[in-house]
């Protein structure tokens, strides 16, 4: 089977996960495709393959040279798709040969370079994409299929020298939930890398610091016709809320390392009114005030609709894996010096995001993130080359060579 069988194959499952849900994975669904990838990975001749109740997966490709020195790393992907757009029954295509010009992917529903000039970069090449109705959900099975292709390949080419590898697989990353039930210490490795990342390339140990915010409103429902000094429209005073918070500080005008208020959901009515956001900032201070000044933005309504009329909830998601990163920052020169020899440019760039690794830095395994080859996530216009799937596997099997050469 090669990577692209492969690939396809995975996109077959629905495994959208749920952010209401309780229960872990958060969808069942996401089971089924767990069963089928352990049951993959003992055929493809694996050790160790195990899969806890929760949905996670383990497993070792052994060394296949001897020595005490040479570190276990291991590799990382999560196998949920996004709640943001429909996982089910996907139809992907292969569009051979990239001419360039505007794929059609059902009446009236076309993926232009005008549009995603990401496009341009890979004329020549065979994309695969959806019908225009579903995300594609190479966010992250692409860095599954090239983690797993990687270590069949490894094992059908002794003479590439390596340590002990681990890969692993898990649900709910989509959802902020994926490292929460990482077993570190049965993966047990010196550092990893997340397969997580976009178009060829992409390297990145900077993500955002993250937090959640639940905002409460209560107004006082009044019959319309009798409302004067009486009626309190907390639909109103959800707009008035957002207003408080700086338009030039939105996902939509923001870049690089500006961080952003984000407005993800909202159910209003005259008596009560609730809304979610998401606080983002690459600054560890910067974020701390930006949580700070949502916390004021509810006082200063308060303020002029009486205590207890808005109230904020602000919990942090995850922080910026640079700190941990950083101080060993040969686990950044491994990729680089890997990337450079599969004839691949490395983009050292700052995560607009966050990713399991972030939590995992975070709790002893350095895990920063390698590019998938994926472009447009998280909705129907998401496409991957084939070569950039490629590329992401020939980076992995550099990536053992070189970490056998470092403390052979």
């Amino acid at each position: 089977m090669n990577i692209t069988e492969r690939f396809l194959n995975y996109t077959q499952y629905d495994t959208q996960s749920a952010e209401d849900s309780q229960t872990v994975p958060s969808t069942a669904k996401q089971l089924v495709f767990a069963r089928y990838l352990k049951e993959e990975l003992e055929r493809e001749g694996l050790d160790d393959v195990e899969m806890d109740e929760k949905g996670y997966i383990y497993a070792t490709l052994p060394a296949n040279v001897k020595s005490q020195d040479i570190p276990t790393i291991g590799f990382i992907s999560h196998y949920d798709t996004s709640p943001d757009c429909s996982g089910a029954d996907i139809k992907p295509r292969i569009v051979q040969g990239y001419d360039g010009g505007d794929i059609v992917l059902s009446e009236g529903i076309v993926l232009s370079p005008s549009k995603f000039p990401e496009l341009k970069g890979h004329v020549g090449e065979d994309i695969i994409v959806t019908d225009g109705h579903t995300l594609l959900g190479a966010d992250d099975k692409a860095g599954i299929a090239e983690i797993v292709q990687a270590m069949v390949w490894l094992k059908e080419h002794p003479e590439v020298k390596h340590g002990c590898i681990r890969i692993a697989f898990n649900p709910d990353e989509e959802i902020g939930m994926g490292a929460h039930h990482f077993d570190v210490e049965r993966f047990g490795c010196q550092w990893a890398y997340t397969m997580d990342g976009g178009d060829v390339g992409e390297l990145e140990y900077e993500n955002f610091n993250a937090a959640q915010a639940k905002i409460t409103i209560k107004g006082i429902s009044v019959h319309p016709g009798y409302a004067k000094d009486k009626m309190v429209n907390a639909s109103l005073l959800a707009a008035e809320f957002t207003s408080l918070l700086p338009a030039s500080e939105r996902p939509e005008t923001t870049e690089g390392y500006e961080g952003f208020y984000h407005l993800t959901g909202m159910q209003t009515s005259t008596e009560e009114a609730k809304m979610s956001y998401i606080i983002r900032d690459h600054d560890r201070q910067k974020f701390e005030q930006r949580k700070r000044f949502m916390a004021q933005c509810a006082i200063t309504m308060n303020d002029r609709y009486g205590e207890g009329t808005v109230t904020v909830e602000v919990k942090d998601q995850y922080y910026n894996m640079r700190e941990q990163v950083e101080p060993q920052m040969h686990v950044i020169d491994l990729v680089v010096r890997a990337m450079q020899e599969s004839g691949v440019s490395p983009k050292v760039k700052p995560i607009r995001g966050g990713t399991d690794g972030a939590q995992l830095s975070f709790r002893g395994l350095p895990c920063p993130n390698i590019f998938a080859g994926g472009i447009n996530f998280h909705g129907p216009f998401e496409f991957v080359p084939v070569q950039s799937m490629e590329k992401a596997m020939n980076v992995i099997i550099k990536i053992c060579e070189l970490t056998a050469q470092y403390n052979a």
